[in-house]
């Protein structure tokens, strides 16, 4: 597939709220597959469309672990509890990190690429990785939630 190039802040796509899918065929499956590879090439756990330039509500996320690349088609937050506060980095702003707090646990309806409905329930830093994701589909940028900026140095010694 496609490595696409990543769209830097202030880009004015980075904040704006994206247009849900609508069509659910084979150009939408190469889009997932090219972030996936840009997600890939660029050492990131998550990827939004307006990331790559395009204001639709698609974002994948894969932490590396069992639940795989998880494929986010127009999602919406159904239910959330509890609270985590953690560092947080963006593609869009390289080297720039900060702790930023949100929910420990959510639900998710969002749809896959062929358009089937999924309910994707997540916690910890898989929950953490699609708020961030979806918040990109709503033109949220991390940069607003966070706390406490901090430098590479201390986001290596909090990943031990």
């Amino acid at each position: 597939m496609a490595v696409k190039p990543i769209v830097m802040y202030p880009a004015q796509v980075l904040e704006m709220p994206c247009e849900k899918v609508q069509i659910f065929d084979r150009k939408l499956s190469k889009l997932l597959a090219d972030m996936y590879d840009t997600m890939i090439e660029n050492d990131g756990v998550g990827l939004a469309a307006p990331q790559i330039g395009l204001s639709k509500q698609i974002a994948i996320v894969d932490i590396d672990d069992h639940h795989g690349t998880i494929e986010l088609i127009n999602p919406v937050i159904i239910e959330q509890c509890g609270t985590q506060t953690g560092p947080e980095g963006c593609l869009s702003f390289p080297g720039l990190y900060g702790d930023v707090s949100r929910s420990d646990y959510i639900k998710v309806r969002t749809y896959n690429k062929k358009g089937k409905l999924r309910i994707i329930e997540a916690e910890g830093f898989l929950a953490r990785a699609i708020q961030h994701e979806i918040d990109h589909l709503e033109g949220i940028l991390f940069t607003s939630k966070v706390e406490r900026y901090i430098t590479e140095d201390e986001l290596e010694s909090t990943e031990g």
